[in-house]
């Protein structure tokens, strides 16, 4: 049992470090039903929504990152942001008085660097959790003052100067994603036994993506050897009828699948082969499902860490990767074309992701907390 009352959590930014630190909530409070959870966030960021609509109270400090160039625009927000980080200390210090938490996690985000190095400082029992394999400026920043870091990939703390050795425990994945069988999937996708190519960009789209998958489908739309099935996000509506301008009747080609979103829980599992960017969560559910993919790492992140993700499944056999500078839509349906041919090297790949998968990764984190708060 967690002897942990109350507990403040900072994460911000973005989904890859909100919906990691909510699953984690959600555990503790099963576990702990009478346990108080306050989160720290910024008012202008996802866990503004993200948060409050997950029945958590929502306390915020003003914080923003550092831009890494001398044009003078980057210059007035870097002094800023150094005028905030000042700030956001004494903000962090009031609610830590405030609350009095028994218990203080990080889940990465600019806002987790003054609530957990105040935490630290005054002697409370804290940890943060890193999602990716080439951890963030953040979390190497404070792995030397909190009592325990928690890896996703064990490849992370080759990164990083710990205060105490590191504990991985994997990345939690949403509750419903293995509520649907892969027979489920299939019969409600109604496939018609043919091999499902599942690719996504994110919910905004990517681009490139976009447009590499939009000229694959138009050389392989006729082959009729499997079915597509591509989420465009908002920034690609306008896919489903640029296919048409080209002669792609969707209403003949049922194969030939177009949504702005898909429903991952329940189209995932059905997925022979996955085309998407490798962000850590994305990553964690193929695993867990056991999925081939062709990952494409965002090259517009933080470290390039999508890259570092991406390649700690290459290194296992567990993923093939295409970088974005190489991408182009023979390149994509060539992989794929290969892949489609060789069932048996597909299913193997989806076998060494599962063997990747971390399934328990909440109950890791919730036995690492209890034994930082023991200490």
């Amino acid at each position: 049992m967690l002897k942990a009352q109350k507990i403040l959590i900072a994460a911000g930014g973005t989904g890859g470090h909100i919906n990691p630190a909510l699953g984690t909530a959600g555990y503790i409070k099963e576990k702990n039903p009478d346990a108080q959870i306050v989160f720290v966030g910024t008012a202008d960021k996802m866990e503004a929504t993200l948060v409050p609509n997950a029945g958590y109270e929502l306390r915020t400090i003003e914080i923003s990152g550092f831009y890494r160039s001398f044009k003078w625009e980057d210059i007035k927000h870097n002094l800023g942001t150094l005028s905030k980080l000042l700030k956001a200390s004494s903000q962090a210090k009031k609610i830590i008085k405030d609350f009095k938490p028994d218990l203080v996690i990080g889940f990465g985000g600019y806002v987790s660097g003054p609530v957990l190095r105040m935490a630290a400082k005054m002697k409370i029992p804290t940890a943060v959790h890193e999602q990716n394999a080439f951890p963030g400026v953040t979390n190497k920043a404070l792995a030397g003052k909190v009592d325990r870091v928690m890896l996703t990939n064990e490849k992370a703390k080759e990164y990083m100067k710990c205060k105490n050795p590191p504990v991985v425990t994997g990345l939690p994945v949403r509750g419903d994603l293995l509520k649907v069988s892969r027979e489920e999937s299939i019969a409600a996708l109604n496939l018609g036994g043919k091999p499902l190519v599942l690719s996504m960009g994110g919910s905004l789209g990517a681009r490139p993506i976009n447009e590499a998958v939009f000229g694959m489908i138009l050389n392989k739309y006729k082959d009729r050897d499997c079915v597509f099935l591509h989420a465009t996000g908002k920034n690609g509506t306008s896919f489903a009828h640029d296919l048409e301008e080209k002669g792609v009747n969707l209403e003949e080609y049922p194969d030939v699948r177009i949504c702005e979103y898909i429903d991952i829980p329940k189209c995932l599992p059905a997925a022979d082969l996955v085309i998407c960017r490798s962000g850590a969560s994305t990553l964690s559910e193929l695993q867990v499902l056991g999925k081939a993919s062709i990952l494409i790492p965002s090259p517009y992140v933080a470290e390039n860490h999508q890259y570092h993700n991406a390649m700690a499944l290459v290194n296992n056999n567990a993923a093939f990767i295409i970088e974005e500078k190489n991408l182009t839509p023979e390149a994509l349906e060539k992989a794929v074309n290969e892949l489609l041919a060789d069932r048996e090297k597909l299913a193997e790949t989806g076998r060494n992701a599962g063997k990747m998968a971390v399934t328990d990764a909440c109950e890791r984190i919730y036995d690492t907390l209890c034994e930082i708060v023991q200490e």
